[in-house]
């Protein structure tokens, strides 16, 4: 059972060992969200199913369970999405994205959510499945497998509401870390949201800086080094992850939980939710 990082000999392995196991394209371009299908149509692994961030993993309707631009469904709703798919409580889970693991890491911490351990990110994303020569398909998709039941079980991952972390800003138990760009951060520009800016208190470590050049996730022992860098003696069981509205942040977690620093907390509505609610503090530097 793969748990965090799969590689691309890994995910050949799996294809040839007759196990069952489901891939999970979700690229995406959060500019301009109408690519994602452009993009899963012209190139995506053998096999693979679409995870739509806006689509799938993602609702504005009456089941979602939090606010901000891209508000988690209900734990019944996903899994129900994931049953229409044929996906089982039995299968191994790879997701992957062609955007740094920008995207992927989201289905990933719902699927933990839900209760499912034996999901992992492909390490390097599409590119490095090009890269090998691993078989892929185009077009439309493939029709869906047989309907299944996908089985809630306890949640293996932790979310926290914006009323739960608003008192907590400024204690010691909590650390905030913001996974956005260091120019959005210290609220310099803000392309999305109507207030630039941070939570108060929140350390700063954008996404993209747990990979190596080539796309790949760092080493464990480098991104414990710059984790403890970042922390400076901050007990890791503290920290929430955010930033702009709870989908690019995960790298952040995947990275700490690479680094042997333990399972730490989401904020899923981040930035977005945080900015939008009325009497909240926001900084800037």
């Amino acid at each position: 059972m793969y748990t965090t990082l799969i590689s691309v000999q890994q995910l050949k392995d799996l294809q040839a060992s007759g196990q069952a196991f489901m891939v999970f394209d979700c690229s995406c371009d959060l500019m301009k969200p109408e690519m994602a299908d452009m993009m899963f149509a012209t190139v995506r692994i053998q096999g693979a199913r679409q995870a739509h961030l806006d689509r799938n993993l993602s609702t504005h309707g009456p089941t979602a369970v939090n606010g901000g631009r891209h508000p988690l469904p209900s734990r019944e709703t996903f899994a129900a999405w994931l049953g229409s798919l044929g996906f089982t409580n039995e299968m191994q889970a790879v997701v992957y994205d062609r955007n740094g693991a920008n995207y992927c890491g989201r289905l990933w911490w719902m699927l933990k959510w839900l209760g499912h351990d034996a999901v992992a990110v492909l390490d390097g994303g599409l590119q490095a499945w090009q890269a090998a020569g691993g078989a892929v398909d185009s077009g439309a998709a493939l029709p869906a497998q047989a309907s299944s039941k996908f089985a809630l079980k306890p949640a293996l991952r932790e979310w926290v509401s914006t009323a739960d972390l608003a008192p907590q800003v400024g204690h010691a138990n909590l650390t905030i870390i913001d996974a956005r760009g260091a120019a959005r951060y210290r609220g310099e520009m803000e392309p999305i949201d109507p207030v630039a800016g941070h939570i108060p208190g929140a350390l700063n470590r954008p996404f993209n800086e747990n990979l190596t050049a080539e796309g790949f996730f760092k080493s464990p022992q480098v991104l414990r080094a710059e984790f403890e860098t970042l922390l400076a003696g901050r007990d890791a069981s503290t920290v929430v992850h955010h930033c702009g509205s709870g989908v690019s942040t995960v790298p952040n977690i995947l990275a700490m939980e690479l680094a042997g620093l333990g399972v730490t907390r989401l904020y899923p509505g981040s930035w977005s939710e945080w900015c939008n609610t009325p009497g909240l503090p926001c900084a800037k530097s």
